[in-house]
């Protein structure tokens, strides 16, 4: 298993986390070659999700509709 080093990532909530509940979305790291790591928000030391870019792009156009 590969491992990759997220400590100088830059994460971020999408623009639709809002309210209340604002603490239980995912995160996800920008700048990170060929994978887009995911991390639960409320759990920022906790384990990443690395999900290749090509998967994760395909995710995001299936749940855009």
């Amino acid at each position: 298993m590969r491992k990759y080093d997220l400590s100088g990532a830059r994460w971020r909530k999408s623009s639709y986390s809002s309210g209340d509940e604002s603490d239980n979305c995912v995160e996800v790291a920008d700048g990170v070659p060929h994978v887009v790591p995911v991390r639960d928000s409320k759990v920022p030391q906790g384990p990443a999700l690395i999900i290749g870019a090509g998967a994760w792009t395909a995710f995001v156009a299936m749940v855009a509709g």
